[in-house]
């Protein structure tokens, strides 16, 4: 029997995505219908195990109306990716679009720049962050803060040098974002720029109007994937208390409930960002 091409596309998109649906009906499925359970509930250990007490949305209002930490750390969170992730695309679109030109050794800097996905991950980001490598002391020592501060404004300075100190971290993360922009740029046919070249526009015209939407797929996938790592890094205020309700304190139902609570949050960013993109791409 002779197929669609539109059948023969849905069968090799769910052939993709088939071992994720079959993996999570594995692995997944379970603790997370587990977790919600949990989070509906209050559990007391006892010898025959975990004991559950339905308490239904007690947790989640706790959330808010009890832990004095849970609501700042998520607004610490919010404005730590509103921050990180338009630096760490316009620093990986740029590296990309470099990387991308013929130049000597662009091998060895493309590694230079993937290196920190590989080793500056889990309990090594961690570690590094703890010694204070992910900030730049430079300002601060050597009287330049103070030197500084003598022609900008305090209230100016400081956000400077947060963003300064930001790029540490938006380096070591774009290792994987210049990877998508450089496979992006290398699908681009070089025909364009050439007619560009010859309607005798700059530099400037052919990123705005060749380059750039080109990129967009690309930009779209970086600003997911950026998001989800920022919402995930082990530095992430959220996941560190969470981490400790659930290990430490050994709260594993009220834990279950702030990793719900922080779920639909990041559903929700997620799903907005789903919408502007969406706009963009059919305008």
């Amino acid at each position: 029997m002779k197929l669609s091409m539109k059948t023969r596309h849905i069968i090799e998109g769910y052939s993709f995505v088939g071992p994720w649906i079959i993996g999570f009906f594995l692995f997944m499925a379970v603790p997370l219908g587990r977790s919600f359970y949990y989070s509906l509930n209050q559990l007391k250990p006892t010898k025959q195990g975990l004991q559950a007490t339905f308490v239904g949305m007690k947790n989640y209002r706790d959330a808010f109306t009890t832990d004095v930490k849970f609501f700042p750390l998520l607004l610490e969170t919010m404005k730590d990716m509103l921050t990180q992730v338009p630096l760490i695309l316009i620093f990986a679109m740029f590296c990309a679009i470099l990387l991308n030109r013929k130049a000597f050794g662009r091998t060895f800097f493309r590694g230079i720049f993937f290196l920190p996905v590989i080793i500056a991950s889990g309990a090594a980001l961690r570690k590094l962050m703890e010694q204070g490598a992910a900030s730049l002391p430079i300002f601060y020592q050597f009287d330049l803060y103070r030197q500084l501060n003598a022609f900008i404004p305090e209230e100016v300075l400081d956000p400077l040098l947060q963003y300064a100190d930001a790029l540490t971290l938006v380096m070591w993360d774009s290792g994987v974002q210049i990877l998508i922009f450089l496979a992006g740029l290398q699908t681009i046919s070089p025909s364009l720029y050439e007619a560009a070249k010859i309607d005798g526009a700059t530099e400037w015209e052919v990123f705005w109007k060749i380059t750039f939407p080109m990129l967009i797929p690309m930009i779209f996938v970086n600003t997911l994937y950026s998001i989800v790592n920022s919402f995930t890094k082990p530095d992430n205020g959220v996941m560190s208390h969470l981490l400790n309700v659930v290990f430490v304190s050994n709260n594993y139902s009220y834990g279950s409930a702030i990793g719900w609570l922080y779920f639909i949050f990041i559903f929700i960013v997620l799903g907005l960002v789903f919408l502007i993109f969406r706009r963009g791409l059919t305008n």
